[in-house]
C-alpha cells in the first residue's frame, strides 16, 4: 500500500480494522485479534473494545502464523468451541453477514466448516472451524491458510450479496476503485 497500512485505512470514518473488530462484536462472538508482535498502531485503533488481542511472534511467516497463533489461544480458552476467521481486510463484510454464517453454522449441527461465498459462489470470509479440527489448524505454516485443512471437508456455504465475502483491498488502485463503486455498500 506504497507505505501505507491497509487496515488503517478508513471505513465510512472508522478504520478498518476497528470496524471489522466492532461488526464481529455485534454478532455476539467473543473476539480476538491476532497483531504482529509490536504493531503499536493496530494496537491503538482497537483500545476501547471489549475484544482480546494476541500477539504473533513470526507474523512474517505469513498467515499460517497468524491462524496458529490465533487457534492456539481459542483451543486454551475454549477447546470444545468453534472458530471463525474474519479477514479483516475485506471491508464489504457486515455484523449481519457474520450473523447468517453463524446461524448456517448452527443449523448445519456445528461439526461442518461453513464458510461465506461471493454471489458467483467463489469461497471467501468468514469461516467457521468446527472444534474438530482445530488441532490441524494449530499446525499451519505459510500463507495458504487453511486451504490444506479443508481440502477433504464438506464445507457448508453461505452466498453473501455481490463481492462482500471475497473483496479484499491490497493497494491503494483496489482502495479507489472500491470507494468509487460505493465501498461497503457492494
Amino acid at each position: 500500500m506504497l507505505g501505507r497500512d491497509k487496515l488503517l485505512e478508513h471505513v465510512e470514518g472508522t478504520p478498518l480494522l476497528r470496524r471489522q473488530a466492532g461488526n464481529a462484536m455485534e454478532s455476539g462472538c467473543r473476539v480476538v485479534v491476532a497483531l504482529p508482535k509490536g504493531d503499536v498502531a493496530r494496537q491503538e485503533v482497537l483500545k476501547g473494545l471489549e475484544l482480546t488481542m494476541i500477539e504473533v511472534e513470526n507474523a512474517g511467516e505469513g498467515l499460517g502464523a497468524t491462524l496458529r497463533a490465533a487457534t492456539l489461544h481459542v483451543m486454551e480458552l475454549a477447546p470444545d468451541r468453534a472458530m471463525m476467521i474474519l479477514l479483516p481486510d475485506v471491508p464489504g463484510i457486515t455484523a449481519s453477514d457474520i450473523k447468517s454464517v453463524i446461524k448456517r453454522f448452527e443449523t448445519a449441527g456445528g461439526d461442518t466448516p461453513t464458510r461465506a461465498t461471493d454471489a458467483s459462489g467463489r469461497p471467501g470470509t468468514p469461516l467457521i472451524v468446527p472444534p474438530r479440527l482445530l488441532p490441524r489448524f494449530a499446525k499451519l505454516k505459510g500463507d495458504e491458510g487453511g486451504r490444506a485443512v479443508l481440502n477433504d471437508e464438506t464445507i457448508t456455504f453461505v452466498q453473501l450479496r455481490g463481492d462482500r465475502a471475497t473483496r479484499d483491498l491490497d493497494t491503494p488502485e483496489d482502495w479507489r476503485a472500491w470507494r468509487e463503486r460505493g465501498g461497503p455498500l457492494t
